[in-house]
């Protein structure tokens, strides 16, 4: 009665099974799985939108992540407003660090902002992301289901593209 065994973790007892469970690379996995990829430069392979809602301010946010070139770094970009700003991540654009890490641009704390950015930088880290463009449409990142968790699932559905240019390091 059953023509094909279950594979590993199917439930399925009968020949209605037909998941193949040969094991292969997850879409979003790396190209190469050496450690000198580890010193090139990372983006994302596509474009990946989300949209949530910002934990402080209560308001809908569309996030909008782009692949960007070489040494660009990772740069918000206000979409928002009537003349887009960029503001890039840097230590000398936070701005404010209560009860949210806050960039704006210049540093200067009446510019143009973004806040609540630590869940996601801290996925960008993880993921060793270098460059990206994030385009978002208020001031505040959505908090999503409170974590990284959500902002790595959301990089690795992008995919992640190794660049042709070694990472750039801070000696502290």
């Amino acid at each position: 009665w059953m023509t094909r065994r279950p594979g590993p973790g199917c439930r399925t007892v009968s020949s209605a099974c037909r998941t193949d469970h040969r094991r292969r690379p997850a879409p979003w996995a790396v190209v190469q799985d050496n450690p000198a990829s580890m010193l090139q430069q990372r983006t994302l392979r596509s474009i990946t939108r989300a949209v949530g809602v910002g934990m402080h301010s209560g308001q809908k946010v569309e996030l909008t992540l782009r692949p960007a070139p070489p040494d660009t770094g990772i740069v918000f970009r206000r979409v928002d407003l009537a003349v887009p700003v960029e503001i890039p991540v840097r230590f000398d654009v936070v701005s404010d660090t209560r009860m949210a890490s806050t960039i704006s641009a210049g540093g200067d704390p009446g510019a143009p902002k973004v806040q609540t950015i630590e869940h996601f930088m801290s996925a960008c880290c993880g993921l060793g992301l270098d460059n990206l463009l994030v385009d978002i449409t208020a001031d505040e990142v959505p908090i999503l289901d409170g974590s990284a968790a959500s902002f790595v699932f959301l990089l690795q559905s992008a995919g992640i593209a190794l660049q042709p240019a070694p990472k750039k390091f801070i000696r502290v």
